[in-house]
């Protein structure tokens, strides 16, 4: 298993119902087609060994003898295996019959888990068949051997400390209090279902937000495998849903009414990583689980991830890919900026703001957002100041589309040309203009800070701050210049999510002329516009300087969200980005990232507030308590393996 990632599969074999031969057959057939493919965890449906629609052939011995015999041969056939395997079948003990799952790998029979909650209303009629299973360990006969039987078993990998394994059976999640609750809080990060869940209408939609939030609740994988083709249809259909689910992510839905099996790459160290953060969620809690051992070959498993991955890496983490969904979010984001400084407004008493525009993306968003609150706080628009500073990096393209969308957005513009005070400046610090260095880009984006801190002492007004997050975590900002404002509404709003805000206003604000500027906006070249022009076009792009924002925005997000290593991050980043960027051009980009985040906390140290919108951020109050001299070593001797695993 390598980063982490371990495969399972949810599998629907086409059954025939009372036929044990025939369905172990099928049974055998999906375990061999999932060796190779690599699976490491594979589930079956609820009681798949006879089919759940046997009725009252429960009661009939040869039936339950033939599911005993061909649980030997299913077992049997994993023997050269390397796969932990869930098969639902009736199993007797003590004179009562119980609906179970066993557990299997490497030929044996590892435990027998019992469901707890057995159905026995509407087509429901279990509590005929069965006897509930409790969490009072038995240990049970098979093949000469005593076998665990319980509803607290946990099944764990020796060679993959974070594989744990419980068990439910349908109706299980359906109920109040769930085993899987039981199972996690023990240490289980990964719960498998074996269902026999029939078909009525909307019923799939229940399912799947059932699966994915109880997947979510527990911070776990969800394994859910549901009967399907070959059950009886005497009063029911089957559709062999199945549902692969992570931290309430999808990560693969079968299609109905087909005997289809899913396969899916958990994420077990995101798993991790989610329980350590989050500390509402308790530390395992050793509760009586009867935790069982097994081995599997992580080699096997690692080397068909190397082929295909079964899971999809998205390259714009913040940035929704399907389209109606992406619209719905950027009016939640631009509502959530705009009721962050109309808080701040109100609290101050300020009925002024004041806010640099220079044509570009960053300042678009924050007068967009300006506006928005404005409007919330029946304010006119007038009040807000929008002040454009040619330099000597400022181009015509930018400058007219800062002046038209001040005009067309109805906020009052003025212009203050800072060539002269910076050259003043220079002479006073005694700085050659013609020496294009650090200093010469800084002075400007200082003196336009003061600029627009003084009008705001004129009007009574507050300095409203566009830098945004990709920049913040990068420092790609001048320390006391465009670094610092009175509140930023960007400062957790990433730039690749910037570009989308600022097209959903152009294609909902109505306005065609209007939207016609923010669309040139949006074709512009990013950049600060500090050094001359070249034949009156931008000459000093960003993303030519620290490198492409998607590729940062990648990297933030994981390394944030989940605390990756680098290495595994780059893998990552690899297959997200395949088509789009070389390893090599990844690599470079991914140790600039970690060179400038871990020099550079000491901007993100006295940030102005800003409003958090998403599940990543980098305020120093909340989400980043991060020393501004930390060590970045580790990660550094971390990436240095990647070249090493090349020359290899």
């Amino acid at each position: 298993m390598r980063d982490g990632f371990f495969r399972a599969a949810a599998v629907t074999p086409e059954i025939r119902v009372a036929d044990p031969v025939f369905n172990a057959e099928r049974i055998c057939e999906r375990i061999e087609e999932g060796e190779r493919l690599g699976v490491g965890l594979m589930v079956f449906p609820e009681l798949c060994v006879t089919g759940y629609t046997c009725g009252d052939l429960f009661f009939q011995a040869p039936l339950i003898k033939a599911a005993r015999e061909q649980l030997s041969k299913i077992a049997a056939y994993t023997r050269e295996k390397s796969m932990l395997v869930f098969v639902g079948l009736p199993w007797e003990h003590g004179g009562k019959l119980y609906n179970a799952a066993a557990a299997i790998c490497s030929g044996q029979v590892l435990g027998i888990v019992p469901k707890t909650h057995l159905p026995n209303y509407s087509e429901f009629y279990e509590a005929r068949h069965f006897a509930p299973g409790t969490d009072e360990l038995i240990l049970t006969e098979w093949e000469g051997m005593q076998v665990p039987m319980c509803t607290d078993l946990l099944f764990q990998c020796r060679e993959i400390r974070e594989l744990v394994v419980g068990a439910e059976i349908c109706e299980d999640v359906w109920a109040p209090c769930p085993p899987s609750i039981r199972h996690a809080l023990a240490g289980a990060t990964v719960i498998v279902n074996c269902s026999a869940s029939d078909e009525t209408v909307g019923k799939d939609s229940y399912r799947n937000a059932l699966i994915s939030g109880q997947s979510a609740r527990l911070m776990c994988g969800y394994v859910y495998a549901n009967a399907g083709e070959g059950e009886s249809t005497q009063d029911l259909v089957f559709g062999g849903h199945n549902i692969i689910a992570e931290n309430g992510t999808m990560l693969a839905v079968s299609k109905r009414f087909s005997p289809e099996s899913i396969y899916g790459d958990l994420d077990l160290e995101r798993l991790e990583s989610e329980r350590r953060r989050t500390n509402t969620y308790p530390a395992r809690q050793e509760d009586g689980h009867l935790v069982i051992k097994f081995s599997l070959d992580s080699a096997r498993m690692e080397a068909c991830q190397q082929k295909k991955l079964f899971r999809f890496m998205d390259s714009r983490p913040f940035v929704p890919g399907d389209v109606k969904e992406r619209s719905r979010r950027c009016e939640e984001i631009f509502t959530i900026q705009a009721m962050g400084l109309k808080k701040r407004l109100q609290h101050t008493g300020c009925t002024h703001a004041v806010l640099g525009i220079s044509g570009g993306l960053d300042s678009t968003l924050a007068l967009l957002v300006t506006a928005r609150a404005f409007d919330m706080l029946g304010i006119a628009r007038e009040q807000i100041h929008a002040v454009t500073m040619p330099c000597f990096g400022t181009t015509d393209r930018t400058y007219q589309n800062a002046c038209r969308m001040a005009g067309k957005m109805g906020a009052s513009l003025s212009e203050v040309d800072i060539k002269r005070s910076v050259l003043q400046h220079f002479a006073d610090i005694g700085h050659d203009p013609d020496d294009r260095n650090v200093t010469y880009e800084n002075a400007q984006a200082r003196e336009r800070t003061q600029v627009l801190m003084d009008i705001a002492n004129q009007v009574n007004g507050l300095v409203v701050g566009t830098g945004d997050m990709s920049e913040l975590a990068l420092g790609w900002a001048t320390y006391n210049g465009d670094h610092m404002s009175m509140y930023g509404v960007n400062a957790s709003v990433p730039k690749t999510l910037v570009r989308h805000l600022v097209r959903y206003c152009a294609d909902t604000c109505g306005e065609e002329t209007l939207k016609a500027v923010l669309l040139d906006v949006l074709d512009t070249p990013v950049s600060p516009e500090l050094l001359p022009p070249q034949d009156g076009a931008i000459s000093q792009k960003t993303e030519d300087l620290v490198g492409p924002y998607e590729l940062h925005d990648f990297f933030l997000y994981h390394m944030l969200r989940f605390g990756y290593m680098p290495s595994k991050i780059y893998r990552m980043a690899v297959r997200a980005f395949a088509g789009e960027y070389e390893g090599e051009t990844i690599r470079k980009w991914l140790e600039v990232f970690y060179r400038r985040f871990f020099a550079q906390q000491f901007k993100r140290s006295c940030l102005p507030d800003g409003p958090k919108v998403g599940s990543v951020a980098v305020s120093p109050r909340g989400d980043l308590r991060m020393p501004s001299d930390a060590a970045r070593r580790i990660w550094t001797e971390d990436l240095e393996k990647l070249q090493e695993e090349k020359t290899e």
